[in-house]
């Protein structure tokens, strides 16, 4: 029995399906996002993968936080990040996230992310099949076996080998 009180399925793609998080210095950027917000005790992270242009996770958002604004904040934080470090090394994508809106001339991610709460074991370990497999999808041919991807928790499941010390065993 997992013990789904408060897990949440969250997705994020970045604006229009651009491939922004191909680079793997881009998804380092999250990568600290995440360890920045686990460190702080706001969220538990189950599960993740970062594909090139959205990624997945199953998480919970300690009762403390408001999900809303974690949301928010991790999304702006990671935005203003990844945009610093394309501006610093000149990267011809930021052309592509140029906006005609009134708060901003720059976007990375869509707006609307995705989150469904988790409410069964079954809706659990669907989006966990999910998230590990997603690598290796035909679409996608980033790894061959899901535990050989490296921004994926299903090495973790795997091996035990946790090697961004984000995650908690949802067997734990």
């Amino acid at each position: 029995m997992i013990n789904i009180n408060g897990l949440e399925f969250f997705t994020a793609t970045n604006l229009n399906w651009l491939h922004i998080l191909k680079n793997d210095h881009h998804k380092d950027i999250l990568i600290e996002a995440f360890k920045r917000r686990v460190d702080k005790h706001e969220v538990s992270i189950n599960a993740f993968v970062i594909m090139p242009n959205h990624f997945h996770v199953i998480w919970k958002v300690h009762d403390h936080i408001i999900r809303g604004d974690f949301q928010r904040d991790l999304m702006k934080f990671t935005s203003r990040s990844l945009m610093k470090f394309m501006f610093m090394n000149d990267d011809q994508i930021l052309r592509q996230l140029e906006v005609k809106a009134a708060d901003r001339k720059r976007q990375v991610w869509k707006r609307n992310s995705l989150a469904i709460e988790l409410t069964t074991d079954f809706m659990f370990k669907q989006k966990l099949e999910y998230i590990h497999n997603n690598p290796i999808q035909p679409k996608w041919k980033l790894s061959t076996l899901p535990e050989n991807y490296v921004y994926s928790s299903a090495e973790f499941y795997e091996s035990g080998i946790d090697r961004f010390n984000i995650l908690k065993d949802f067997r734990d």
